[in-house]
């Protein structure tokens, strides 16, 4: 293989990282858009629409890889992802600011997140392969979750201070009252039009799709066979850390700012959904097979996630030593990945 296809496999990778990351943002716009014209609760958008526009990238790369025959790229891209989540993404944060762990995260996404790693490795090993039916028991947890979230939002939402509501929602009008100006304000003015927001979550659907189907995929094969690595090193590396991109922004971003109050329960929901519903989903599709060497995997994100629940359970927040022992522990884990 000759270095103009080394060149040529990182520019697809970079140009479809960009279409799955554009493409997730555009679909969320758009679809969010359309469910607020229709009154849809804003609780049930956040917790259906957005959630799923943010796990896009992971869904459609998982997807397309198992049709494909890549079985290692769609599990590698899960398990990979978890561990970014968690050991870098959470952990640079928290080096930032320091991570408040919210009593929903504590009360619920803990559990489940653990749980759902454990019934992954559980599935995983008892005969090499998720298969559908197991595939199906997982994305019906999802939905059982999502289902507990919209409960307990709801009875949390009836115990707030009314005149504490009114004056957020106040404050919040302002801000969306402040105009926009330039190429921002012309996209901001459009999204008001229902057509334009079916048009704009057509497009971010077909960008998401063209970006896993013609980007990252081929590219990522095309990376392991020059550099004679697995497509599970791959999965769990290369393409892991693009499809989490949306999260790493999103949480960096905020903890500049400080405002790192949902960071955590963000990351964690999203793992909880990685494995239930993106993972779950694409094997009750397709059966994937998993590799002895992911249990390895699998138990380092477990054992991530359990040290993310202790940090949370002892201190209610995850603080900057927690952070750079995420960090040692990312950087660990990249090193036993190439030596292996």
């Amino acid at each position: 293989m000759e270095i103009k296809d080394l060149i040529i496999a990182v520019v697809l990778v970079i140009i479809g990282f960009v279409c799955l990351v554009k493409g997730a943002d555009w679909f969320v716009d758009g679809a969010a858009g359309i469910a607020k014209k229709l009154r849809v609760p804003q609780l049930i958008i956040g917790l259906t629409i957005v959630s799923f526009g943010t796990s896009a990238p992971e869904l459609a790369t998982s997807i397309i890889s198992a049709f494909q025959g890549s079985a290692d790229i769609a599990v590698g891209n899960i398990i990979g992802s978890n561990i970014t989540n968690i050991l870098l993404i959470l952990g640079l944060s928290a080096i930032i600011c320091p991570l408040v762990v919210q009593k929903s995260t504590l009360q619920i996404d803990f559990p489940v997140l653990l749980g759902s790693s454990a019934l992954l490795l559980f599935f995983g090993a008892m005969d090499g392969k998720i298969d559908s039916t197991e595939g199906w028991i997982m994305f019906a947890i999802s939905m059982a979750y999502m289902i507990l979230l919209i409960i307990y939002a709801v009875a949390e939402s009836k115990k707030q201070n009314p005149a504490e509501t009114l004056q957020v929602d106040k404050i919040e009008g302002m801000e969306k009252a402040e105009p926009k100006t330039g190429l921002a304000g012309w996209f901001e003015k459009k999204k008001e039009n229902v057509g334009f927001l079916f048009l704009l979550t057509l497009v971010g659907l077909v960008l998401v799709v063209i970006g896993a189907l013609y980007g990252v995929i081929p590219g990522a094969t095309t990376l392991a066979e020059y550099f004679g690595v697995s497509e599970k090193v791959i999965g769990l590396t290369v393409v892991a850390i693009g499809t989490s991109l949306p999260e790493l922004v999103t949480c960096v971003v905020a903890s500049k700012k400080g405002e790192t109050d949902i960071a955590v329960g963000d990351i964690v929901g999203s793992n909880i959904f990685n494995i239930l519903r993106t993972l779950g989903l694409c094997s009750a599709i397709i059966p994937l097979t998993f590799e002895p060497t992911f249990l390895i995997d699998g138990l380092i994100a477990l054992a991530a996630a359990a040290f993310l629940a202790f940090c949370g359970y002892k201190n209610k927040k995850v603080g900057r030593l927690a952070g750079f022992v995420m960090l040692i522990a990312f950087a660990a884990y990249y090193v036993y990945l190439f030596a292996i």
